[in-house]
């Protein structure tokens, strides 16, 4: 089997997911993982998916897609990536809430970065003159966490904006 990356982006309409996902099970391909959003009007999706097909009969199959020209779709093939060692790490959530300017998301993130968080999902709107963050943050458990919350602190009252930093409950994801 091979595993590919299937990005699939423009103008949102109903059907892409059933299209797209109905166009891999022909080739045999396996929906290993997958996110979707709007952004805006525009659809935006990536997949992984394994199959035993190549490259060529993948991308074949997906041109079918992009007839009417309102989609992109790409695939490539990507590496496996070996089972990593179990972690000690603790879920947050992390969101900012505030009038909108240029870098919230990279100072907020840097912030995230420097005491060793891994972003595992985000998302952001713009409504209005009101930006929303929200994102999934892998966090070692030997982190200091009071340090993180400082430091966010100050980076939302320079941004001028509202950030929280909660423990996520396992059982609820």
């Amino acid at each position: 089997m091979t595993l590919f990356a299937v990005t699939v982006i423009g103008h949102d309409r109903p059907g892409i997911i059933a299209d797209t996902t109905s166009a891999l099970a022909e080739l045999g391909g396996n929906l290993e993982d997958s996110t979707m959003t709007i952004l805006r009007g525009h659809f935006a999706m990536v997949l992984l998916v394994s199959t035993t097909a190549t490259l060529d009969a993948v991308e074949a199959e997906l041109a079918t897609l992009t007839g009417d020209g309102t989609l992109e779709v790409s695939a490539r093939e990507i590496a496996e990536e070996p089972d990593a060692a179990p972690v000690d790490v603790a879920s947050y959530l992390l969101s900012v809430h505030g009038a909108d300017r240029p870098g919230i998301v990279s100072e907020v993130t840097a912030v995230v970065a420097s005491a060793g968080g891994n972003i595992t999902d985000f998302s952001t709107r713009l409504t209005g003159d009101l930006y929303v963050l929200a994102a999934e943050v892998d966090l070692p458990n030997a982190a200091d966490i009071d340090a993180l919350r400082a430091r966010l602190a100050r980076v939302s009252e320079a941004l001028d904006v509202e950030a929280s930093f909660t423990v996520l409950d396992s059982d609820v994801m």
